[in-house]
Parts: structure tokens; sequence; C-alpha cells
């Protein structure tokens, strides 16, 4: 069957609506008091602020933001930066309250891939990556992924085989396509965006898991639209774009543009919640990020086949 790709206005639109709510939601990034009584609340307030991060510098690098999107972004990962974790003095503390935790280490690969520095924290990091702890911690195969490209980025001598860890996977053992249930599928998606340094290079993905990925993915797809599961929709359409030739099936993209708030907030599942700004920032932010990476990856790729035609 011939799939149709999306026109890169519909896969523009998209982002430039979710990066419009990111800006306006901006304050509910922030730590809040309860958040730094422990370090779980700092960890867990983290992980949204280093997703931002990582979706700003992909606007950057995919070179679809226009002059509005390319300001708004700009001045989110300095707000990210300066005001939120301080100049990287936040990192700086949970590294040494939680020393052996890779959470410092994943989110500040972002921002010094971007040019900012924190010495101590980097010095505090490789006394951490001296002990044999820092090998031996135990984590999800995926997840071992993550520290890897992390270090990578800070170009330090990398705690494990990449390709090793690549195997252990789910993905990397190419198993039965049907077993795919939420987790896994949001485990996949993780392992793809480790291995190409969130779509920088999809040239990493090995051929046998490209051809699989190709396979299997449309079904997938079509699945998780089906249960308007918009979050882990994303996701795999930003996989598409990570793979040698990519669908940007017009179907898809139609679905997931007409499941978008006017505002810009992406749902997780089904609709909008309602309710406190907060909460409901709490539950629709990673669905929004994930929005604004697929757009600015899926209209990179979408713009780079028409200049190929």
């Amino acid at each position: 069957m011939t799939v149709t790709a999306a026109p890169p206005a519909l896969l523009h639109a998209v982002g430039d609506r979710a990066l419009t709510w990111l800006d306006a939601q901006r304050e509910h990034f922030r730590l809040t008091p309860q958040d730094r009584a422990t370090s779980g609340g700092v960890i867990e307030r983290l992980k949204p602020i280093g997703e931002l991060a990582i979706n700003m510098q992909v606007l950057f690098r995919e070179g679809v933001a226009g002059s509005r999107q390319h300001r708004s972004a700009g001045q989110l990962l300095e707000f990210a930066w300066r005001d939120l974790l301080d100049g990287g003095n936040v990192l700086a503390a949970l590294q040494h309250d939680e020393p052996l935790s890779p959470v410092p280490l994943e989110v500040y690969g972002t921002f010094h891939e971007l040019g900012h520095r924190h010495p101590g924290l980097e010095s505090a990091l490789e006394v951490c990556r001296l002990t044999t702890t820092w090998t031996a911690l135990e984590m999800v195969p995926n997840r071992r992924l993550g520290v890897l490209n992390a270090e990578r980025k800070l170009g330090l001598t990398p705690s494990a085989d990449f390709g090793q860890a690549v195997e252990r996977t789910w993905l990397g053992r190419l198993p039965e396509p049907w077993t795919v249930q939420l987790h896994i599928a949001y485990d996949l998606t993780h392992t793809v965006f480790h291995l190409t340094n969130w779509g920088e290079h999809p040239d990493r993905i090995p051929p046998a898991l490209a051809d699989y990925l190709a396979l299997y993915l449309p079904a997938w797809t079509a699945e998780w639209a089906d249960l308007e599961h918009w979050d882990l929709l994303g996701e795999l359409l930003v996989v598409d774009t990570c793979l040698p030739r990519p669908t940007l099936d017009a179907r898809m993209w139609e679905r997931y543009a007409a499941a978008q708030s006017p505002d810009g907030a992406m749902p997780v599942q089904r609709g909008m919640p309602h309710g406190d700004p907060a909460e409901v920032f709490d539950l629709v932010h990673h669905p929004t990020l994930v929005a604004a990476f697929a757009s600015a990856m899926a209209t990179s790729r979408a713009l780079s086949a028409d200049t190929a035609r």
C-alpha cells in the first residue's frame, strides 16, 4: 500500500503550537520548595527540564524554526539553565546529595552540548565515574544507553560498550512484534533516541534494527492511534523520522494533529484534562514536548525529501 507523506506545513504547525504552549507555561517547569525538600522531588522535576532542553536543541539543530520559534526556543533554553537550574548549581547540589545518580549527568549532557559549563559538576562526575559502582549500577538496558549517550555528549570515556548495550535492549533482540505493550513500546522508542542522539545520527541504527522497525512500525502506530494514545504515538512518529526512509504517514499525522488542543497542548490519551493549571501541566507537558520533538524531526525530513526531488 502506498503511503502519502504529510505536507511540511502540517508537520511544522504541530510544533509551532506546542512551542507556544510550552513558552506560555514555562513557570510550571520551576522547582517548588516542596520539590527541593528531597532528592527524589528534585529528580522528578529535573526530568521535564531535561526534556525541554533536548527538544529546544533538536529544534535548533534541525534548522526548521522560524524567527519567532527560534527566539522562543532560545529564551526557553536560557530560562532553563539560568533560572530553573541556577546555572547548573541545582545539578551540582543533586550530584553532591546523590553522587551515584546518573540524572545530573544525563541532564547536563544536553546543556554541555549547547555550550554551558559547570566545572564543579564535571569534577564531581569524574570522581563518581572512577568507582566500580558506576558501571555496576543496575538499570534497564535502554536507560544504560541513555547514560552512555550522555557520557558521549561530554566527551567522556564510555563506562560500557555501546554495541553490547544495544544488544541487551528489547529492540536489540528483534523479538516478536506482537508482544509490544505500552512499556515495551516506550522502551524501544528510547533505544532509538539514545542510539541516534535524539535523531541526530539515524545512520547509527544497525541495519537489522532499521529493517525491523520499517516493517513493524506502521502496525504499531496504527494500533496506538486507534487507542488515541497521543503521547506514545508521538514517540513512534519520531522513530519513523530516524529511519533511513521515513514514511511521514499523512494519515497518522492528520490524526495526531487533530488531537492537539487549540492552545498547543497535547493530551496523553483521548482528550485534554481539566482542572488546576499546574496539575494539567504535570499531566500534559510530556506529550506536548514529544509533539515539538516529532514536529521538528518530521519537518526537517520532509523538507530534505523535497529538496532531494
